[in-house]
C-alpha cells in the first residue's frame, strides 16, 4: 500500500497550478477565435469556453493568399533549416568526437568562443549584404546553421557510444561514413529527435531576422505576418485579398478574435510536433546496443 508523501503532493500541486497558468491562456485565446464575432464581449477575463460558435475567423484566414503564402514560406524555411542543421550538427559532432586531427582543440576553444561572444547584429548583416543573401531565404536559413550549444549536446551522446562497437565495424571494414551513417546516427536518434525539436521551434518562432533581411513581404514568415496583426495592429493587410469581403460582413468582424485565431494558426504546428518528438526522449541511446 503506498504511503501517502506531503512533499510529493505539494510539488505535484505547484505543478498543476503551473500547468494551469499556462494551459488557461491558450485556451482562452483558442475560445476567442471561436467564438461568435457577435458575442465575443461576453467572454470575460480569462474565459475558455467560447460564446457561440464560428469558424468565420479561420475561413477569413484560410481565403487569404497572404497568409497562406506566409504559412508556406514558415513550412519551407522551417523543413529546410531543420534538416541543414541537423546534418552539418551531427557530422560535425561525429568528427570532433570520435576523430582525432591536428589542431583539434584549437577548434573546441573557438567553437566555445564564438559560443560565448556571438557577432554583433551589424556584423552579421554587413556578412550576408557581402554574401548577396539579403532578401532571400537562405539569409534567415543559414544563420546559425550549427549552434555551438547543440553540438556539445550532440557529442557527448557520440561519445557514449562504446568503442567496442566502432572497432568491430572497423574490422569488418566499415570507413567513418559508413559508422555514422549506420551505427552513430540510429544509436543517437532521442538526441537527434531533441536538436530536430529545439531546432525546428526556433526556425518557426523565427521572425527578428526575418524583418530585417527578408524585405519582400511575399517571402515573409508566418511569425513576421502575425507581429503585422497582433503588435503593429496592420487589420488592412489581414483583410486584403479576401474573397466575399462586404462592408456588412467587417461590420460584424471582431479584430480581437480575428487575431487570436491568426496566433492559434502559428502555434497549432508546434503543438502538433511536440508529442510527436516526446517518445524518443524516455529512451536510452544504447537500447539494444553493447554493454561494456
Amino acid at each position: 500500500m503506498r504511503q501517502f508523501s506531503m512533499t510529493k503532493t505539494i510539488i505535484q500541486f505547484i505543478l498543476f497550478l503551473f500547468t494551469l497558468a499556462v494551459l488557461i491562456p491558450i485556451l482562452n485565446i483558442l475560445a476567442l477565435s471561436l467564438s461568435d464575432p457577435a458575442r465575443v464581449s461576453e467572454l470575460s477575463g480569462l474565459g475558455v469556453l467560447p460564446k457561440g460558435f464560428s469558424l468565420i475567423n479561420y475561413e477569413i484566414i484560410m481565403s487569404n493568399p497572404f497568409i497562406l503564402k506566409s504559412i508556406f514560406n514558415s513550412v519551407f524555411i522551417t523543413i529546410v533549416g531543420t534538416l541543414l542543421n541537423l546534418f552539418l550538427t551531427s557530422i560535425t559532432a561525429y568528427v570532433l568526437a570520435r576523430t582525432e586531427f591536428v589542431g583539434k582543440r584549437i577548434v573546441l576553444v573557438v567553437l566555445i568562443a564564438i559560443m560565448v561572444f556571438e557577432p554583433s547584429m551589424i556584423t552579421e548583416y554587413l556578412l550576408m549584404k557581402d554574401l548577396h543573401l539579403l532578401n532571400s531565404y537562405a539569409a534567415v536559413i543559414l544563420y546559425k546553421a550549427i549552434n555551438v550549444y547543440y553540438l556539445f549536446i550532440l557529442m557527448r551522446f557520440f561519445q557514449e557510444v562504446p568503442t567496442s562497437i566502432l572497432e568491430a565495424a572497423k574490422i569488418d571494414g566499415a570507413g567513418h561514413f559508413r559508422i555514422f551513417t549506420r551505427i552513430m546516427l540510429p544509436l543517437s536518434k532521442p538526441a537527434l529527435a531533441t536538436l530536430a525539436l529545439f531546432y525546428g521551434v526556433y526556425h518557426w518562432n523565427e521572425y527578428f531576422r526575418a524583418t530585417i533581411y527578408l524585405s519582400d513581404p511575399n517571402k515573409w514568415p508566418l511569425q513576421v505576418v502575425l507581429r503585422q496583426f497582433v503588435v503593429t495592429q496592420d487589420n488592412t493587410t489581414l483583410l486584403k485579398g479576401v474573397e466575399g469581403m462586404t462592408p456588412e460582413l467587417l461590420a460584424t468582424l471582431d479584430f480581437g478574435s480575428l487575431q487570436s485565431a491568426t496566433i492559434v494558426v502559428a502555434v497549432i504546428p508546434m503543438l502538433l510536433l511536440y508529442p510527436l518528438i516526446l517518445k524518443y526522449f524516455t529512451k536510452g541511446t544504447m537500447d539494444g546496443g553493447v554493454k561494456e
